[in-house]
């Protein structure tokens, strides 16, 4: 896996962590699930990575992140950023941890190139899931899924 690049999860890891807050596929397509959500890769420690999906549904986010800059002053949870030209929201507060034994795929484009985020853009999603990261050790829950026990399984194995 490498950092700022675009995976999908395989199907095991919702079988082996069934969190219900995990963000996960719903849409069939001639019978066949689609590979749906897209998460964005950024390293963590002792081989996790931290997945963070991105969703086209920017229009929504921007309003939830709207409502939360206007309660709090700030919104750390939802980033907004390009990717292939469009903006997509990257949705923090919905990241989980994985490791390499979890990816089923990467995400290339229509020329089988790998996909990822420009440098800039990376470096504040880096920094601002980190920040939010250290906020839920710290007890303030800002990270959907159990992200924690998910972790200490996945460093229990790794």
């Amino acid at each position: 896996m490498i950092q700022g690049h675009f995976y999908y999860l395989d199907e095991q890891y919702y079988n082996d962590f069934n969190d219900p807050n995990i963000q996960r596929n719903h849409e069939t397509i001639n019978g066949k699930t689609h590979d749906k959500p897209c998460f964005c890769a950024i390293e963590g420690d002792d081989g996790i990575f931290w997945l963070i999906p991105i969703s086209s549904k920017v229009d929504k986010y921007h309003k939830l992140a709207d409502a939360k800059i206007q309660k709090h002053h700030k919104c750390d949870t939802i980033l907004f950023g390009n990717v292939l030209g469009h903006e997509k929201a990257f949705l923090i507060q919905n990241m989980i941890p994985v490791t390499e034994k979890y990816i089923k795929n990467e995400y290339l484009d229509q020329g089988s190139q790998c996909v990822r985020v420009d440098n800039i853009f990376q470096n504040e999603l880096i920094r601002t899931a980190k920040k939010v990261l250290q906020k839920q050790r710290l007890g303030i829950k800002l990270i959907f899924p159990d992200v924690l026990s998910i972790e200490k399984v996945l460093k229990q194995h790794n």
